[in-house]
């Protein structure tokens, strides 16, 4: 305790050192000595406890429950630093004691409580909406914040800002703060100076969202390309600028902004190349509209390359499990669904497991040609490992039968993706000239038709697929 006052105020030879005083008057506080958490909600600052948070919360505690203004302050700066504290008996203290300090006349205090209302939800239910005026819309996961609330505190972080955001050095929950309340008053006012204030202080932040909103709000679109109607000129460099790092952080809406930007003939660096990834960023990353655009081009462009097919495909799957009806519609006349009758169908019912064992690859098919719906001569052909693109089946025997054509089946349900996977994994173990060609493959089919018709039952079925 001695030493701790010594460094405390410096003397006897000792030099004055915070970080050595905090470290002897926590020894003594630990003994059970009341001055020393005193002494250091009183005297030790944030900059120096944060280093040492976890063993000092409680002595911070409870010199602010003894009415130390001081030790508030630092004990709602400990309660906020990252990652915050969500003990709720903790924050409640923390709370308690900042009230007080507020209502004692500390500006200082006023801001650290209204910051930790924000980023510790209380109990309550619901957000509370003003008339005129709604809640800021959070992102998924983290609680609504009532505008009335929030917007001093986002005034107060702007007043506090530098003239240059540039220079600004806020906290992630500052930045998402000011995001949040920017996208709020976008929404009731439109977009002024203080808006766009707020976005670029949070997008100098790191704020995704508010990169974003900034990008189309410097290019004057909005987040599906079109343009806005407003009389000032666009920034489309700037916008690249933000749009670009909000996508690198996993917006989709960022890529696909940015395609719409690198395709106008007003600027200066149009490049439909990068216009082209920017889409497909987009896409990857499960944009509905990108995803649809894609498949179309690549539908457009299917004579040039026989995969375009698979990719269109590929795309309108994914922008049709969106509900995108139009991607649904292209789908169905890319991929028509397989008929649900056939010879398959009448003849897997006879596929026994004395087949299965004796010739495994033609009961196979035979399964096969019933999930999708092949004809007798695909069902026979096909080069089932490199049908398989995951997504789809690309049923191509043309190279062993003339009159065969290319076409695509949809893998729609885990059922046949199981299937699927299952049969490929038995032509993997079987060398693929093994089964020899187009003749030897239905000799051996037509043969078991008519072991099958000569038994006494499921004759109909065999006539009917030989």
């Amino acid at each position: 305790m001695k030493l701790g006052k010594l460094y405390l105020a410096g003397g006897a030879g000792l030099p004055c050192s915070p970080p050595t005083a905090l470290h002897w008057l926590s020894r003594a506080a630990a003994a059970g000595i009341d001055e020393a958490w005193m002494l250091i909600g009183r005297h030790i600052p944030w900059q120096y406890a944060s280093h040492h948070r976890a063993t000092l919360l409680d002595w911070y505690a409870r010199a602010s429950d003894a009415g130390i203004v001081q030790a508030a302050l630092t004990l709602g700066q400990l309660v906020l630093q990252e990652p915050a504290v969500t003990h709720p008996g903790l924050c409640q203290r923390a709370r308690r004691a900042l009230d007080a300090a507020a209502r004692a006349g500390s500006s200082e205090a006023g801001v650290l409580l209204a910051k930790l209302r924000l980023a510790v939800a209380d109990p309550a239910p619901g957000p509370v909406v003003l008339p005129g005026r709604g809640a800021i819309k959070p992102p998924p996961g983290e609680p609504s914040i009532p505008l009335a609330a929030a917007l001093p505190l986002a005034r107060a972080l702007l007043a506090q800002a530098p003239a240059d955001g540039a220079a600004w050095t806020g906290s992630a929950a500052e930045a998402r703060l000011l995001s949040r309340c920017a996208e709020a008053l976008a929404r009731e006012d439109g977009p002024g100076d203080e808006v766009q204030r707020m976005r670029e202080l949070a997008a100098t932040a790191g704020d995704r969202h508010a990169q974003l909103a900034l990008g189309l709000q410097l290019a004057r679109i909005d987040a599906e390309g079109m343009r806005l109607p407003s009389g000032c000129p666009a920034s489309f460099k700037r916008a690249v600028r933000w749009l670009t790092l909000a996508g690198e952080q996993g917006l989709a809406e960022a890529w696909f902004a940015l395609s719409r930007i690198y395709v106008k003939p007003e600027f200066s660096q149009r490049c439909v190349g990068e216009a082209q990834t920017c889409l497909e960023r987009a896409a990857v990353l499960g944009h509905g509209a990108a995803q649809l655009e894609c498949g179309l081009q690549a539908w457009r462009m299917r004579r040039s390359n026989d995969c375009n097919d698979v990719k269109a495909a590929y795309w309108l799957q994914k922008a049709a499990a969106q509900h995108c009806a139009q991607a649904a519609e292209v789908l169905m006349r890319i991929a028509p669904a397989p008929e649900k009758t056939g010879w398959a169908l009448a003849l897997l019912p006879l596929v026994t497991r004395e087949l299965a064992s004796s010739q495994p690859l033609l009961a196979a098919r035979i399964e096969l040609a019933a999930l999708f719906g092949l004809t007798r001569a695909e069902a026979l052909l096909l080069d089932v490992k490199a049908a398989d693109h995951g997504h789809c089946l690309v049923v191509d025997i043309r190279a062993s039968y003339g009159r065969g054509r290319r076409r695509l089946v949809l893998v729609e349900t885990a059922r046949q993706r199981q299937a699927l996977d299952r049969i490929t994994r038995q032509f993997e173990q079987v060398d693929a000239g093994l089964e020899g060609n187009y003749r030897q493959r239905l000799y051996r089919f037509k043969t078991w038709l008519q072991l099958v018709e000569a038994g006494s039952e499921g004759g109909d079925r065999a006539r009917l697929a030989a």
